[in-house]
Order: C-alpha cells, then sequence, then structure tokens
C-alpha cells in the first residue's frame, strides 16, 4: 500500500492532553513511579515579601534516593543535581543542535530564581510530579509533557556544566529557520525516530507512514543529528563546546505571560558577561566529551586526544587528515583508557601516518628540550604535503606549543601575533615560557657560545655565605672580563643578590667578600687551566636533536629567568636556519605509513 503521509504544522506543539498521556507512557516515562515524599529532601525557605516558597533539595546519595525513577540513586552523576519547586517554574528551557534541552532564562522574581540554586547553562536530564514519575528529558517535547501541569510542585533533574556557559553566545540561529523556510517549506521524512517524543502515530497498521515536518521544534535530537549530516555538518572546523552549545533551534517555558520579564541569573546579564571575560583564562578539560579541535590552516589541526577508532576514521573521512602528530604519553593514554594499539590500526587502516613522540605533561623543562624535534617533525610532514592533525591529551599545552614555535621558528611571525593568533581559534594555553626558552636554545645552536648582543635572560646571582654590614660584590667574564664589579643588595641573614641580564652562553664569576675573592662551594664550579676555581653557569642550553634523559631533568640552583623580546635581524635568521636544520637531521625516521 502507498505511505500514509502526516503534515505536521507548528499547531501541532499544542498537543492535547490525551494524546500527551499517549506519549508520557511510552519510553519517556521513568520506570517505577516513586512518590516524591518517598525522596530524601532537605527545605530551603525564600520570603519575598508576603510570599513564601519551598524549594526541596533531593540528596541523589542520600538513603537510597530514585532520582530517576529507574535506578538506585548511585547512578546519577556527580555533578547532576535534582531540585523541587513549586510551578510555574518561570524557566525558560532551550534546544541545543546537539539535541541538549537546557536552561536558557530565568523569570525574574519567579521560583527558580528565587531557589538560587538553578542556573543559566544547566541541563534538563529528567522532569515531572506526582503520580508521573519522572520522565527522560530527550527534547523539548518531553519538556512539554513533564511540565504540563500549572501548579503544585515539580522536581527536577539537572546537571551542571562543567565550564562557564558563554550566556552573551545564546542567539536563535537563522540557518535552521532559512532551512524550513519560516514553516512554507517542509522537511520529508519515513523515519518516525527523528520525531519529537511528544508526536505519536494517528493510526497504527502495517503502512509505512511518513512525515512532513515544517518546525525544527519537532525534530528529536536524532532528527537534529541526521539533518546536520545531511547539510554536510555545522561547526566541522571547530569541535569546541561553546560553538555548540550556542546554537538554539526552539524554546519552551512553562509561563505564557507575555509581560515577563527574562535574566541570566539574579544578577545583570552585563554584569554576568564581565564575570564570564574574567574567567576566559580558566579552562576545563571534559574527557567525556569526545575529541575536541580547531582548524589552524589547511594543512595544520589542533585538539585533544584521538580517543576511539571512529575519531580517526572521522579524521580521515571528513576532515581529511594524512598524519597525526601525539605529543601523549603511553602512561596518559592507560590512564584515560585508550587503546593505543586499536587506534594505531585505525590509523593503518585509514591510510593515516601516526608519529608518537611523548612529551611529559605540564613539565616546561621537556616541553622546552623537545619543542624542537617537534617543530621539526611537523615540518617534515608539511613538506611532504601531509594534513596534520598536532594532538596531546587535552589539547590546551604541548599541541598549540609547538604549533606556535612552528608560526615563530619557520614562517617568522613574530611570537605574539603567533601566540594571538592559535589562542583565538583554539581555546588552549601554552607554555609561552617554554617557547621563549626553546627559542633562545635553537639560536644558540648556530651562534655556539657568542656572548655579543643583547640579553636573552635575567639571572639571580646569590651568595648565601654573607654577614650583615659585609660588602659582596660579584664579578666574572660578563663584566668587562672581570674588570669591572657589581655590588650585590643584601636580603636578610646571610643572603646577598645581584640580578644580572645575560645573553644565553657559559659564564665564569666569582664573589668579592671583604675584599676576598671567593667562590660559592654551594654552587656549580670549574677549575681552569691556572689551577683558579671559578663558579661556572650556563644561561640557556644548546638545542640537540634528541636530549639525553639526564639533560632532561637538570636544574641549576642559580634562579634564571627568560627574557621575551623582539628578535634582531641576525636572530631571526640563525633561528630560521637552526629550526630548518634540526627539521632535516631527523635521520632516520620513516615518515610513511607501515605496510
Amino acid at each position: 500500500m502507498a505511505p500514509h503521509l502526516h503534515l505536521l504544522t507548528p499547531p501541532a506543539l499544542t498537543i492535547t492532553a490525551a494524546a500527551a498521556r499517549g506519549c508520557g507512557g511510552g519510553a519517556g516515562s521513568a520506570g517505577p513511579r516513586a512518590p516524591p515524599r518517598a525522596r530524601a529532601h532537605s527545605s530551603v525557605s525564600c520570603r519575598r515579601g508576603r510570599r513564601w516558597r519551598r524549594l526541596r533539595v533531593a540528596a541523589a546519595a542520600a538513603e537510597g534516593a530514585d532520582p530517576g525513577g529507574g535506578g538506585p540513586a548511585g547512578a546519577m552523576r556527580l555533578n547532576e543535581y535534582m531540585v523541587a519547586v513549586d510551578r510555574p517554574l518561570g524557566v525558560r528551557f532551550a534546544l541545543g543542535v546537539d539535541g541538549r534541552v537546557f536552561v536558557h532564562s530565568l523569570r525574574k522574581g519567579g521560583n527558580a530564581e528565587k531557589s538560587r540554586i538553578i542556573m543559566v547553562g544547566d541541563t534538563l536530564k529528567k522532569a515531572g510530579a506526582g503520580e508521573q514519575g519522572l520522565v527522560t528529558i530527550k527534547d523539548l517535547g518531553d519538556t512539554e509533557i513533564a511540565l504540563r501541569d500549572k501548579s503544585g510542585p515539580c522536581s527536577l533533574v539537572l546537571e551542571r556544566p562543567f565550564a562557564p556557559f558563554p550566556i552573551h553566545q545564546l542567539h536563535q540561529n537563522e540557518d535552521y529557520h532559512i532551512l524550513f523556510n519560516r514553516g512554507r517549506v517542509a522537511v520529508a521524512s519515513w523515519n518516525s525516530g527523528l520525531l519529537s517524543t511528544k508526536l505519536n502515530e494517528s493510526s497504527k497498521g502495517d503502512r509505512k507512514s511518513g512525515f512532513a515536518i515544517f518546525s525544527p521544534r519537532l525534530l528529536s535530537s536524532q532528527g537534529w543529528s541526521f539533518l546536520s549530516s545531511e547539510k554536510g555538518g555545522f561547526n566541522q572546523s571547530s569541535t569546541n563546546l561553546s560553538n555548540r552549545i550556542s546554537e538554539i533551534v526552539g524554546l519552551y517555558s512553562d509561563e505564557d505571560d507575555a509581560n515577563a520579564e527574562w535574566a541570566h541569573g539574579s544578577f545583570p546579564l552585563e554584569e554576568y558577561i564581565k564575570a564570564l571575560d574574567r574567567a576566559k583564562g580558566e579552562l576545563y578539560y571534559n574527557h567525556s566529551l569526545g575529541m575536541q579541535f580547531s582548524k589552524i590552516t589547511e594543512q595544520i589541526f589542533v585538539g585533544s586526544c584521538i580517543q576511539t577508532e571512529r575519531d580517526v576514521k572521522m579524521l580521515s573521512e571528513t576532515v581529511g587528515i594524512t598524519a597525526v602528530l601525539n605529543f601523549q604519553s603511553e602512561s596518559e593514554r592507560v590512564n584515560w583508557g585508550i587503546n593505543s594499539e586499536a587506534i594505531n590500526n585505525s590509523c593503518r587502516e585509514n591510510n593515516i601516518l601516526m608519529v608518537n613522540y611523548p612529551i611529559r605533561e605540564v613539565d616546561s623543562m621537556d616541553l622546552r628540550k623537545k619543542l624542537p624535534f617537534c617543530v621539526g617533525l611537523l615540518l617534515r610532514l608539511i613538506r611532504k604535503n601531509c594534513r596534520i592533525y598536532v594532538t596531546c591529551t587535552i589539547g590546551y599545552d604541548r599541541s598549540p606549543a609547538c604549533v606556535i614555535s612552528y608560526l615563530h621558528w619557520v614562517q617568522d611571525t613574530p611570537l605574539h601575533i603567533a601566540h594571538k593568533f592559535i589562542t583565538g581559534l583554539h581555546s588552549c594555553r601554552p607554555d609561552r615560557a617554554a617557547i621563549v626558552w626553546a627559542t633562545w636554545d635553537l639560536i644558540a645552536l648556530v651562534e655556539n657560545g657568542r656572548h655579543d648582543g643583547s640579553p636573552t635572560h635575567s639571572v639571580c646571582f646569590v651568595w648565601n655565605s654573607g654577614r650583615e654590614g659585609e660588602d659582596v660584590e660579584l664579578v666574572g667574564d660578563f663584566t668587562s672580563n672581570w674588570k669591572d664589579k657589581i655590588k650585590c643588595s643584601h636580603k636578610g641573614g646571610s643572603r646577598y643578590e645581584a640580578e644580572v641580564r645575560l645573553r644565553h652562553g657559559k659564564y665564569y664569576y666569582k664573589f668579592i667578600v671583604g675584599g676576598q675573592w671567593r667562590h660559592s662551594t654551594a654552587l656549580p664550579a670549574e677549575t681552569d687551566e691556572h689551577g683558579n676555581v671559578n663558579n661556572v653557569i650556563r644561561v640557556g642550553d644548546i638545542a640537540h636533536i634528541r636530549p639525553a634523559p639526564s639533560q632532561l631533568h637538570i636544574r641549576d640552583p642559580t634562579v634564571v629567568k627568560v627574557i621575551e623580546r623582539e628578535l634582531t635581524e641576525d636572530e631571526r635568521f640563525s633561528l630560521a636556519f637552526a629550526a630548518r636544520r634540526m627539521a632535516f637531521a631527523i635521520c632516520p625516521i620513516r615518515l610513511s605509513p607501515k605496510q
């Protein structure tokens, strides 16, 4: 028989109570019903004028409470919470492209705002009250069913996001309304799984029912996923969380008052935006969000770790990646439950070259020593015309530092411009000091110990064997070849300090204490050809192809700080030469997939 076609227009959103009850008894209902009074809760009372509102916050793990109506309390995630608020709630819920129903705004003076617990950006997981029990929320249709009663308490299970919610990015994405042509052009489908939960077929039978959908609100999260793939996908160049949650395709509120004033919390929106701006430096890594990446250039993508074989397939087929430069260590992969062997096999199957070069996480010294080698690998891959995915575990530090260094060293981009360019495209916090250290190390590779030129480091020389009132001076081959003296400042007790700005290189020095030339036995020292014992310090280092493990752990007790400044013409030339020399000294490394 011919397929039967139902026309679903925007008025269908106002569903009858009978139809809503029919949907509510399906998959959206939450298992066995648990009366709200059976749940453990604590009460918080808020008094505004003469009105009292009672707020009941259910403790998720208390006395075997049943937060979802279908499992033990332990099933709730750590960042989920349950709250009971009198209706009308005063909450406007939004449906995002990712299928998430979240709190878009709160009515000023409403019950939800008075609770001071519900926050904008919280994801609505379950809702319901009374005999109905808790309904799992999958789309706005579920939300309307769960909140159809106009009075009485309502229990909500919400999930607090890990990162600050970017309220100022919320907007009604016009792409989806253009797609539906303001309701005049429909999207036809015979897949009922694409429809919102509250929409049921009007008749049952053997005929295959089709649907013409005139409103984006009538789609389920699976429908939006299908629609996005049909359009070629949205935001494929970046999978940052903030880019996804800002796309709103529908709004719903249990209050229809046109005069209601909506806000983003119990404070002005402008203050919230300023607070978010102040918190921009804080980054939160949520492994459960999956692989997150950003496009930097046509050949370079930066992001977090590859977690599954599906990620490999997506990088290959959707992004066109042909090589992966991975700085994650095996211990990190084990810690996050990542199957390295399966991912490596998947890379081979998808003809992706996997280059693993582990750098210790949150280790500036290790990053500094290995950055030249990393940039060399990246340059070699680019020269082979690969499209490279540069990754570490969280994608915040090591991988963007490598790309910034490549732009600075090879492309002759000033460091501050390269840093701003990468951090503007990808949420990250690369170790800028380690990049500067490695820059001077590379230049030292070419200059071979020359001391002339502008300083690159600030060195604090310390004499710890003095007495108060004593004259302590610093002298060395950097003070006009031992001729000039630098007076040390008394810092209390036996400590004297002198801060000197030096260029990278190896220097010899001594202290003059009370007129006597002395060396510090607590600091590194060497004996010269005349038998004189002098303290010695190496400021910066010379880049190596493969640093020895002993070199990676050297910690000179003298306090040395790196200086970031604009490079001279000679330094820029030396840096570019050293970076390319490092890249083409990476042999014998076979930069091709193993057969």
